[in-house]
């Protein structure tokens, strides 16, 4: 390990040329002026992001030998352009920046005084969800133990985002811990592993990072659409994946909260008004419907909604999604 490498920042780069300007010059504006490399990984861009990467490197010559700009020589999705970038880290922490999003120019200095301070192995912080007119404040919740931590988790207390999160790099390395590479949704399930291994953890009530969305139909399908198959296989794949290795982490003591996990994966196949998406919602998980309604994590309207999907009354959850999450994020959050 290069001991003067404290911060080892990983930044996946594809189609993002609208945005990374923004992105990098958050990053090299940081307070924290050493101990940081900037790890850039190309996947195959096929816009001008690497250009506009590059003018802005220029304008901060000072940052140019902690720069590391790695190239996928064809486009190989975004696990690997994180694993890509983790092989290449050298730093006692790794931090995750996405290309189209940007950081509060104290982020990293403020998230590693705290790890050093608890000697923590994981810290996470609050985040904004940013839209293009508004913004709304995400204040996740204060853990004292890691497997504390884990069972918000896994209840859906707390979110599983890579980019809030500083983690010691050892614990990557000491659990072979690497993302999914072939399988991008869901693959931010990743961080749950690290969480299972992690000794201390430390919780910052800050928000630093700035999680952009400017499509609100991401967070739904939009009327009539048709569901992708190709991604519900990688959310099931990397959901059974991270359940495998939670199981050989901690055996039973947090079954419940794995089975929590499970219906709030499937949650989403909820969130919309597709027939098909209800089919995969009752075949996925069943063994775990007789856990509805004891995550006291999550909100009433969310137990209520899983509690008439597994009585089959779906008229429910197509009138919630048209009368409540249409409106919420097509005209409040627009």
């Amino acid at each position: 390990m290069n001991e003067s490498i404290l911060i080892s920042v990983i930044v996946p780069v594809y189609n993002v040329e609208r945005f990374i300007t923004r992105c990098v010059c958050s990053l090299f504006a940081q307070t924290m002026d050493a101990g940081v490399e900037f790890i850039f990984v190309d996947d195959a861009t096929p816009d001008s992001s690497i250009e506009a990467l590059q003018n802005c490197l220029r304008q901060y010559p000072q940052r140019q030998k902690q720069v590391k700009l790695l190239r996928h020589s064809v486009n190989k999705g975004l696990p690997a352009a994180r694993n890509t970038g983790l092989q290449a880290a050298t730093g006692t922490y790794i931090y995750h920046c996405d290309s189209d999003d940007y950081l509060e120019s104290d982020a990293l200095e403020s998230m590693y005084n705290a790890a050093m301070c608890q000697e923590a192995d994981i810290v996470w912080c609050d985040w904004f969800l940013s839209f293009e007119k508004k913004e709304r404040y995400m204040k996740q919740p204060a853990y004292d133990t890691a497997i504390d931590a884990l069972k918000g988790i896994l209840s859906g207390a707390m979110k599983y985002n890579v980019w809030n999160k500083l983690v010691r790099r050892q614990l990557y390395t000491a659990n072979n811990i690497r993302f999914p590479e072939g399988h991008s949704m869901g693959e931010d399930m990743t961080m749950i592993q690290l969480f299972a291994c992690a000794g201390s953890v430390c919780y910052l009530p800050r928000a630093f990072y700035h999680y952009v969305r400017l499509n609100t139909n991401a967070f739904t399908q939009a009327k009539g659409s048709t569901v992708n198959k190709r991604h519900l296989e990688d959310v099931k794949y990397n959901a059974n994946r991270t359940i495998d290795f939670v199981k050989m982490q901690t055996g039973d003591k947090v079954k419940k909260e794995l089975a929590f996990f499970q219906l709030e994966v499937k949650f989403p196949l909820l969130i919309t008004d597709s027939r098909e998406s209800y089919r995969y919602w009752k075949e996925w998980f069943p063994e775990v419907h007789c856990y509805i309604g004891q995550n006291k994590q999550i909100s009433f309207r969310s137990r209520l909604l899983q509690y008439m999907a597994a009585k089959g009354q779906f008229w429910y959850v197509w009138l919630y999604y048209r009368m409540v999450i249409r409106f919420m994020y097509g005209v409040i959050y627009k």
